[in-house]
């Protein structure tokens, strides 16, 4: 019997939803019935547009700064406001910008210190409303992007971007262990290369040859791979894989 994948009366919080995976993973959703909030930072156009491809009242934009301090949990208050609760959140915004040990110290350690601020303290403070949130409803799923750098580390030009992910790896493990009574679902996904215009920078100055060298499917993955995981991880057909990352890499890195 085949299982397809409805969302309908689910309304899920979709950070940095206006391009990129996010962008996909957002029309995924929305194309499966779920009501979704799309989050954006800096592209309100590119939000409008995925926005405008949707089915009418399907998709909500909210807009916050995730590299300001405590912005998060202002957008959290205005996701729920939308339709009065939020019973999934994927956490995708993120942000990956080079920094090199020859760089100068004031660079290092603010390119470190915007990436923790994004990639993590942004995500842990938006999982922590999140869990106020299902805790007075019963409970929800969390779904966190991490990366394959999380488990097999990155280029030293983006060490900081690998121990972003791996802690992210660590909090979703520990919601899914600390919460699961409270019937919290937690689950990460970890996706290797995936064609973006993310991953364009690097495909221009390496070749995508060189990047897809060790990908044993021959191809770097693309949105939809991602995107059709954090659909099926939304439905709830799957509680009991509650702590996993589901790595999304062509095999070009198993665990």
């Amino acid at each position: 019997m085949k299982t397809v994948i409805d969302l309908t009366g689910r309304v899920i919080l979709v950070t940095g939803g206006s391009r990129g995976i996010g962008a996909v993973i957002v029309r995924t959703l929305a194309r499966a019935g779920a009501h979704v909030v799309l989050h954006y930072g800096r592209h309100r156009d590119a939000a409008e547009a995925v926005a405008a491809d949707l089915p009418a009242g399907r998709c909500h934009l909210v807009h916050a700064d995730l590299a300001v301090p405590g912005s998060a949990a202002q957008l959290w208050k205005e996701s729920v406001a939308w339709q009065g609760h939020v019973g999934v959140v994927v956490n995708n915004a993120a942000v990956a910008t080079s920094t090199r040990i020859e760089d100068p110290l004031e660079r290092w350690e603010s390119m470190w210190r915007e990436t923790l601020q994004v990639n993590v303290m942004a995500v842990a403070d938006i999982c922590r409303e999140a869990l106020l949130h299902y805790r007075s409803r019963g409970g929800g799923t969390i779904i966190n992007i991490a990366s394959r750098a999380a488990f097999r580390g990155d280029e030293p030009d983006y060490m900081h971007y690998a121990a972003s992910k791996g802690a992210v790896v660590a909090l979703t493990k520990s919601i899914a262990r600390g919460f699961g009574r409270e019937h919290v679902i937690a689950y990460g996904i970890a996706p290797g290369w995936v064609l973006t215009d993310m991953a364009r920078p690097a495909i221009q100055a390496r070749g995508l040859d060189a990047l897809t060298r060790d990908i044993p499917l021959g191809a770097m993955a693309s949105p939809e791979d991602v995107a059709n995981v954090a659909a099926f991880l939304a439905s709830g057909l799957a509680p009991h894989a509650t702590g996993t990352t589901i790595d999304v890499n062509g095999a070009s890195y198993v665990r």
